[in-house]
């Protein structure tokens, strides 16, 4: 199977569609070894919109044989040949070594399924809806039991229940002293909903 016919592609404006996203992550479910799994159902969603930067080409083979078994060979080869080297466009290579330091710092352990984790949660920051929508999540539940799951300092920390990716600039922020609000509590602050409305 070619990879276009299995990857979401862009249109001239360089947006993914939705029917194409669709398309896309509905082959690779097709392909996974567990289509019910959780980590199987982010890889899914983020392999079908991002690259994923910062991976070598065997660690996209082994990631794509552990949970989607059925892809083939040559989409294989293509999935690792085309993100090698790849950096999201709308996140700085900075910015996506910040985030995924923060992730790695928060990690249950360090074996290669979390690793992979980590920068597929990075490489969906780059999207421009809600992080779990764009990790092709059901729902923000179930981002949340991922996180809870393979990061679970970093789940026990938003005790807020902020949104996930303005949780993750928040903490970035503070490391790095630069303040993100606009007012000194959430409570006052005008963006509150914004921040913490539901999704």
């Amino acid at each position: 199977m070619p990879q276009e016919m299995l990857l979401a592609r862009a249109d001239d404006s360089g947006q993914v569609t939705t029917a194409s996203y669709g398309l896309a992550r509905q082959r690779l479910l097709s392909a996974a070894r567990d289509p019910h799994d959780i980590a199987t159902l982010a890889f899914c969603g983020v392999l079908a919109r991002f690259p994923i930067p910062r991976l070598e080409a065997r660690d996209f083979i082994r990631l794509l044989g552990r949970y989607f078994q059925d892809a083939s060979p040559e989409v294989a080869d293509s999935l690792a040949l085309s993100a090698r080297g790849a950096v999201c466009t709308a996140i700085a290579p900075a910015e996506f070594d910040d985030l995924l330091a923060l992730l790695r710092e928060h990690r249950r352990d360090d074996s290669e399924e979390t690793e992979w984790l980590a920068h597929a949660v990075v490489s969906a920051c780059a999207g421009g809806d809600h992080l779990w929508e764009d990790m092709g999540m059901p729902n923000r539940d179930a981002l949340s039991q991922l996180i809870k799951r393979h990061f679970p300092t970093l789940y026990f920390k938003n005790t807020g229940n902020l949104r996930w990716k303005k949780f993750f600039y928040k903490l970035l922020c503070d490391r790095a002293r630069v303040p993100l609000c606009k007012a000194p509590s959430c409570g006052v602050c005008c963006d509150y909903l914004q921040c913490f409305g539901p999704e």
